[in-house]
């Protein structure tokens, strides 16, 4: 406590950010109930059009609040009182060099750019191919594939990227899960099994998980240290927690395959058009489709060859047009919008979390970083643990452990979490609860603390 108080003494701004950053978290927490509250706006103010002969038109209110209503731009706008209080401590030059010269995006541009290109219909074809021939192991039901996509897609992030793999899982499970109507239930336990099962996913190897790629560097880890540490732990952590939950619901799994749904007929509404269904894709436009994302994984710590092969893909996307479907950037930019946000508020939180980091022994090491990775992105909790001098080799385990283990506990735990999010928000009345997210994801989670700590 001495410590933060002095920290607080040099630095009063730390307080402030802290408290801005709190009331982001907790507006999280409150993002369904600005939706509905503007469903109900809008629907009054179509009562009241009706009533006085007028057109329907979009209320103000009632789009304001749903603006409010996204997870994805919460940090964002709390962003704007952060800057201007910064400024007004320090100065306009000040805040303009904090956000220009103080702060890494790579990361929210990297999501941003992965994203949009897993989501095209080659390489969401090609996965689902792949796929099948898991779920065809079940008869390719409804359950065999809803295990196989929470099994194997989340342990690809291992080698696309974290970010890749949840927007593929996401995509297909909307195909051949939640376009079949599972209850509330089901579905809260689905999307927080996915968010702990991708965390975990990503770290069979040292280029591929956020979190680990703030660590392998300055540590020198490589990906036999990562198998042999994290690797095979998360396989069985995630094989476990997905049987565990299909046990629980293997009934309505059961019932769900008698259950039609447009998807059968086609493809996922993210990718549904008319000439989507009548062109095949030749075999040369995924392999360059998959090129572009490889391009993508190997330079996604240099912004520059990451934009620039981005723009080459968004020309070669354009000529093939009749076999893609990159036409809406939006779920994407958002999420990149959300992270960005993180990153400007994170900063400001070393203050405490670096002290309270160098003060753990190995279990409470773990368990610290296990909670504070719900409250704060889990690569900042990893970054923040390189900064603490003379971490032995078991405290340096246990911090990622912990991290990748709470990296499905909320939105914000895990930087691929939001794009999971934003794809599947609209099977959960446009917001998926933070209080019933944390639930669903509470199992997946204690299971991961028992092979962690046990084995």
């Amino acid at each position: 406590m001495q410590e933060l108080g002095s920290r607080i003494s040099a630095e009063p701004f730390n307080v402030v950010a802290t408290i801005i950053f709190l009331l982001a978290v907790l507006h999280t927490f409150f993002a369904a109930r600005f939706l509905e509250l503007s469903r109900r706006l809008q629907e009054r103010h179509d009562r009241q059009s009706d009533a006085a002969g007028r057109a329907r038109m979009p209320s103000v209110s009632a789009e304001l609040l749903q603006f409010v209503g996204e997870v994805e731009v919460v940090f964002g706008l709390w962003a704007v009182p952060l800057l201007i209080l910064l400024a007004a401590f320090r100065g306009l030059a000040e805040a303009r060099h904090y956000i220009n010269d103080s702060l890494d995006f790579t990361e929210p541009l990297f999501v941003v750019i992965i994203m949009a290109l897993a989501s095209t219909r080659p390489i969401v074809e090609l996965t689902e191919r792949l796929l099948r021939t898991v779920a065809d192991i079940g008869g390719a039901t409804t359950g065999a594939w809803w295990v196989t996509i929470l099994t194997v897609a989340p342990l690809l992030g291992s080698l696309i990227t974290e970010p890749a793999a949840m927007t593929i899982a996401a995509l297909l499970l909307a195909r051949h899960f939640f376009d079949r109507g599972p209850s509330s239930g089901l579905k809260y336990a689905t999307v927080g099994l996915l968010f702990v099962n991708v965390s975990l996913g990503g770290t069979l190897t040292h280029f591929a998980a956020p979190p680990v790629l703030m660590v392998s560097r300055p540590w020198g880890w490589d990906t036999i240290f990562m198998l042999s540490h994290f690797g095979w732990r998360a396989v069985l952590a995630i094989v476990i927690s997905t049987t565990i939950v299909y046990l629980r619901f293997r009934s309505e799994l059961r019932d769900l395959a008698t259950q039609t749904t447009l998807d059968d007929l086609s493809v996922s509404p993210e990718l549904r058009t008319a000439a989507h269904i009548a062109v095949p894709i030749p075999t040369w436009v995924t392999v360059a489709y998959v090129g572009f994302i490889a391009w993508s994984v190997v330079n996604g710590h240099y912004p520059v060859l990451l934009i620039g092969g981005f723009l080459f893909f968004l020309g070669f996307d354009r000529a093939t047009a009749a076999y893609s479907t990159l036409t809406d950037f939006r779920v994407s930019l958002l999420v990149g919008f959300f992270l960005a946000g993180l990153v400007i508020h994170g900063a400001w939180q070393a203050w405490w979390i670096g002290p309270v980091l160098s003060r753990l022994d190995q279990v409470q090491l773990f368990f610290g970083s296990t909670i504070l990775t719900a409250f704060n992105d889990n690569a900042l909790i990893t970054y923040l643990a390189t900064l603490v001098p003379n971490l032995d080799e078991p405290l340096k385990v246990a911090v990622v452990e912990g991290a990748v283990t709470g990296g499905g506990l909320t939105v914000i735990a895990n930087a691929p979490n939001p794009a999971g999010y934003a794809l599947l928000c609209r099977y959960f009345d446009g917001a998926i609860h933070p209080l019933r997210l944390f639930l669903g994801a509470l199992i997946p989670t204690v299971v991961a603390i028992l092979i962690f700590r046990l084995t």
